[in-house]
């Protein structure tokens, strides 16, 4: 997992070229102008997905990870905590391959504050809870770019 301000992130182009489509997309794109939905950036490989939502409770926030996925979140407007932990720490469910998704359920995690202007790369190893409430609730724009794994 790496989490970092939108502004080094030229420090992590080496990571791949989709991670570097990702973070390049984010770099260039006019966030504000974007409305919730998905965006192709490189056709199914990447993906941005735009939601706008309110931070909830830690207990109402579930655990996921993806097989297929790297994620790449981007606060745009607003904060939140993001939880993250080893998929392997945590009980993982059934997988969902029409979503790319592994829901997990445990209580070993480390939560991170995100502001505005933040992002974080989660792998297919880290699951992870965000949207998850810092201090009172706060609206949030974010900006999930997925990265194809294959």
């Amino acid at each position: 997992m790496v989490l970092d301000r939108l502004l080094h992130a030229s420090f992590y182009l080496g990571l791949g070229e989709g991670i570097a489509a990702a973070l390049r997309y984010l770099q260039s794109a006019d966030l504000d102008a974007l409305r919730p939905g998905r965006y192709e950036i490189e056709g199914a490989r990447v993906f941005a997905m735009v939601s706008e939502y309110e931070t909830r409770p830690v207990d109402e926030v579930p655990w996921e990870a993806h097989r297929q996925h790297i994620d790449v979140q981007y606060v745009h407007v607003g904060q939140e905590r993001i939880g993250v932990a080893h998929l392997a720490d945590l009980t993982a469910g059934l997988y969902d391959p029409a979503r790319d998704l592994v829901p997990a359920h445990g209580a070993v995690a480390l939560f991170l504050p995100v502001a505005a202007g933040t992002f974080a790369i989660l792998g297919p190893h880290d699951a992870h809870k965000p949207g998850v409430v810092l201090g009172a609730p706060a609206r949030v724009k974010k900006v999930v770019v997925k990265v194809r794994t294959t």
